[in-house]
C-alpha cells in the first residue's frame, strides 16, 4: 500500500466538483471494503451517491464530503506540503478518517462507521438525504465531521441564508421619462441591506451579508426591465429572522425569492478541547439525527477555494492521532452511561 501521502496525491488526481462525484465516491468504497467494512449507497441522483461504510452498529460516525469547488487541478508535491484542489477541502480530512478507523479497527474495535456526502458545496442535498433516510443501525451517538479546521475542535459555527433579489422594471429609452428601471430599484435595496445589521449573538457574533453576483439590464441607454443579486447572509438567527430583514428593506419592485438557509449551529467538543466559532457552513446542520456533532479537521480554511490549497504532513498526522483519540474517547464515554 502506499503511503498516505501519496495516495491523498492520487485522491486529489481523481475530480470530484460539485456533481460529479461518482468516480472519487468509487475510489472511497473501494477503500472502505478493503478495511474490511460493509459498502452502502444513498442515491440522490443518477451517478451522485452519499457512500456509507460500516462494520457493527455504528456508534461513532466519520462523516465528510466527496465534492470540492471548481476549478479541478491536480495535485503537486513539495517536500511534506501536498497541493490541488480537494487537498485539505476535503480529501485530506478524508483520509485522515480513513487511517484513524484502520488504527481503530486493529485495536478490535468496529463500532465505527462512515458518511460520505455529494453537494456540501453547494446545498447540503447529501446530507438532507441522510438525514431523511437515515434507519437502523443507523443510530450514531456521535459524528465527527470533517473540515479544515486547523486541528481545532469546534465550539460551533454561523448559519447560511441564501438568496436571490429580483427586480422588475419597464424597458424604454433613457432620455425620457418612464421606468421605472428594474437595476435603479435593486442597487436601492442593496444599499439599504449593506447599510442594515445583521442581528448579534454572545456566542457567534455579529451577521454578515455578502452580495456575490449583479445581473440585470440590457444597455446603457435602455432602461431595464430586470435585474436580479445573489445574496449570502453568515446568519447568527434564526432565518424567519434573517428573511423578515431583507423583506422590510425591499422596495415594491423588489422580491426575494428562493430564500433558505439555516441558523447558527453550536457543537460538542471534547472536555478541554473547545475551540472557536467560525463562519464558514458545514454539512453538520443538517445532520441532527446523526447523535453528538463535532467538527474537526487537518488544514486551513483560509487555504480551501483557493488556487494554493493545500495540506502539511503535521497536521494532517496529528489529525490521524486526533480522531483516533476522541474516537476512543467517545466510545469510552458511551459504555460508562450504558
Amino acid at each position: 500500500m502506499k503511503a498516505p501521502l501519496d495516495r491523498l496525491c492520487d485522491w486529489i488526481d481523481t475530480a470530484s466538483v460539485t456533481g460529479d462525484e461518482a468516480a472519487y465516491g468509487d475510489l472511497l468504497a473501494r477503500e472502505i471494503e478493503a478495511l474490511g467494512l460493509g459498502v452502502e449507497r444513498q442515491e440522490l441522483a443518477p451517478g451522485r451517491c452519499n457512500v456509507m461504510g460500516r462494520g457493527t452498529e455504528p456508534l461513532i460516525v466519520f462523516c465528510t464530503h466527496l465534492d470540492t469547488v471548481p476549478p479541478w487541478f491536480g495535485p503537486s508535491r513539495e517536500g511534506r506540503v501536498i497541493r490541488g484542489r480537494g487537498a485539505c477541502d476535503a480529501k485530506g480530512p478524508a483520509l485522515a478518517m480513513l487511517e484513524a478507523v484502520r488504527r481503530l479497527l486493529g485495536e478490535g474495535e468496529e463500532r465505527v462507521g462512515f458518511l460520505f456526502t455529494v453537494g456540501e458545496e453547494t446545498d447540503g442535498a447529501g446530507a438532507q438525504l441522510a438525514e431523511e433516510r437515515r434507519a437502523a443501525p443507523w443510530k450514531p451517538r456521535y459524528t465527527i465531521v470533517g473540515e479544515p479546521t486547523d486541528n481545532r475542535f469546534l465550539r460551533g459555527h454561523k448559519g447560511v441564508f441564501k438568496g436571490v433579489l429580483r427586480a422588475r422594471g419597464v424597458a424604454g429609452h433613457s432620455s425620457q421619462p418612464g421606468g421605472p428601471s428594474a437595476v435603479h430599484e435593486l442597487v436601492r435595496a442593496i444599499s439599504r441591506l449593506l447599510a442594515g445589521e445583521w442581528g448579534a449573538h454572545p456566542l457567534f457574533g455579529e451577521g454578515t451579508c455578502n452580495f456575490g453576483t449583479i445581473e440585470g439590464g440590457l444597455a446603457a441607454n435602455v432602461v431595464a426591465p430586470a435585474a436580479e443579486a445573489s445574496l449570502l447572509v453568515r446568519a447568527v438567527e434564526p432565518p424567519r429572522v434573517v428573511r423578515a430583514r431583507i423583506e422590510k428593506a425591499l422596495g415594491d419592485g423588489v422580491e426575494l425569492e428562493a430564500g433558505k438557509g439555516y441558523g447558527p449551529v453550536e457543537l460538542f467538543c471534547p472536555p478541554g478541547e473547545e475551540g472557536p466559532v467560525v463562519a464558514f457552513g458545514t454539512d453538520a446542520p443538517f445532520l441532527a439525527g446523526w447523535g453528538e456533532r463535532l467538527l474537526y479537521g487537518p488544514g486551513k480554511i483560509a487555504d480551501a477555494h483557493t488556487a494554493h490549497e493545500k495540506l502539511e504532513a503535521d497536521s494532517f498526522e496529528r489529525a490521524v492521532a486526533d480522531y483516533t483519540r476522541v474516537a476512543r474517547q467517545l466510545l469510552a464515554r458511551v459504555d460508562a452511561c450504558a
